[in-house]
């Protein structure tokens, strides 16, 4: 009795061991992690941890005076170099939705504050949640950068498709508006949910004003469009006015996702699953090969049993697709641009699949 006794404690003490063990060894390995994962993804008993309360400080420290935060920030390993956040405040530049940014910030506070009721980080989000709603324009759309930037980068006040930036946003406003769990704890007023739901309205209205019209028929969008014209414009040097295989999924899968849809918002997504039917690319694949300084260059090969493909871009008058370097000048193939952008940049993707795969349920509960 006494030796199984013992080989019971021995047992429980190991479990113990390797649970403290793995729980470290998770700990320590936050800070290798992406910020976007820590923010979001981390075991719920991290969150309220002393590790989070350090990223948390840091959150809190470079929320800018307007609400939002910057981008590429990882506040969980040192965050911003403070001649970096000193220019940044001095510069006007605001804060953003780009890559993911704010949005981000806005969902870790939520788990810091359900772990800890530290009323400073339900501050933090609510000061957030204001930034949302000051930032959106009359026509529902929402900038990449408010205030916005000026000069070489004044894209930053089209409205922005680009990486879902404004999908996520009102994928965000949908939990708040409708009770998700995950912000239960803050108590959000209802004044709040209440603007979430006429923001998310407006939202919509703008991505079916902005769909790009063919021939009298909605097709698909533009990774950013003007904000005052609401007609496709142009990012960055490479990234034309153009109609997008990319940006263009997140939308349609957004506008999929609306009980009850309208019949313009049906006509949207039958339009834009029909452009994305004819504008597959098959019989190719991307593949790499080593150059002979030894560098990965990225090739478009012909394969007939390659997954179908969709460029990222579309010229506008010839619905083909197109690249482009820096230099801002339209090419045909992937070949012709130089390697930076070549190798830098992701020209194709397979994202219009998922909502091939979808439409026949869809159709069948909205036909």
């Amino acid at each position: 009795m006494k030796n199984q006794t013992l080989k019971l404690s021995l047992g429980a003490l190991l479990f113990i061991g390797f649970s403290i063990y793995k729980s470290n060894a998770q700990n320590q390995s936050y800070v290798s992690k992406p910020w976007k994962e820590v923010a979001t993804q981390m075991p719920s008993e991290w969150y309220g941890s002393d590790e989070s309360k350090m990223a948390a400080d840091s959150v809190l420290k470079y929320q800018t005076p307007i609400g939002g935060w910057m981008k590429n920030s990882g506040f969980h390993n040192g965050g911003v170099k403070q001649d970096e956040w000193e220019r940044i405040l001095s510069s006007g530049i605001g804060a953003t939705f780009d890559n993911d940014a704010t949005i981000t910030e806005i969902r870790f506070l939520a788990k810091m504050y359900a772990k800890t009721k530290d009323p400073k980080y339900k501050k933090a989000f609510n000061n957030g949640l204001a930034y949302i709603f000051i930032s959106q324009y009359e026509n529902g759309g929402w900038p990449q950068f408010y205030p916005v930037r000026k000069g070489n980068v004044s894209y930053s006040g089209h409205i922005t498709y680009n990486d879902d930036a404004m999908v996520n946003i009102m994928t965000f406003l949908e939990e708040i508006a409708t009770n998700n769990p995950e912000f239960v704890a803050l108590e959000v007023s209802e004044a709040n949910k209440k603007k979430a739901k006429k923001a998310i309205q407006n939202g919509i209205q703008c991505f079916l004003d902005t769909q790009i019209i063919v021939n009298g028929k909605p097709s698909v969008w533009c990774a950013q469009h003007d904000e005052s014209t609401l007609l496709p414009a142009k990012a960055r040097s490479y990234e034309l006015a153009s109609f997008s295989g990319g940006e263009s999924v997140g939308i349609t899968l957004y506008l999929m996702g609306i009980k009850n849809p309208s019949t313009k918002i049906k006509n949207s997504i039958n339009g834009a699953v029909e452009w994305f039917e004819t504008h597959k690319i098959e019989g190719i694949r991307l593949d790499a090969e080593i150059t002979k300084e030894g560098t990965k260059n990225r090739i478009v090969v012909e394969d007939k049993n390659a997954p179908t493909l969709w460029a990222r871009f579309y010229d506008l008058e010839t619905e083909k697709p197109i690249f482009c370097d820096r230099d801002g000048i339209k090419k045909s193939s992937l070949a012709e641009i130089g390697d930076n952008r070549r190798n830098g940049y992701s020209w194709y993707g397979t994202g219009p699949s998922k909502v091939l795969k979808q439409y026949p349920n869809w159709l069948k509960e909205n036909h």
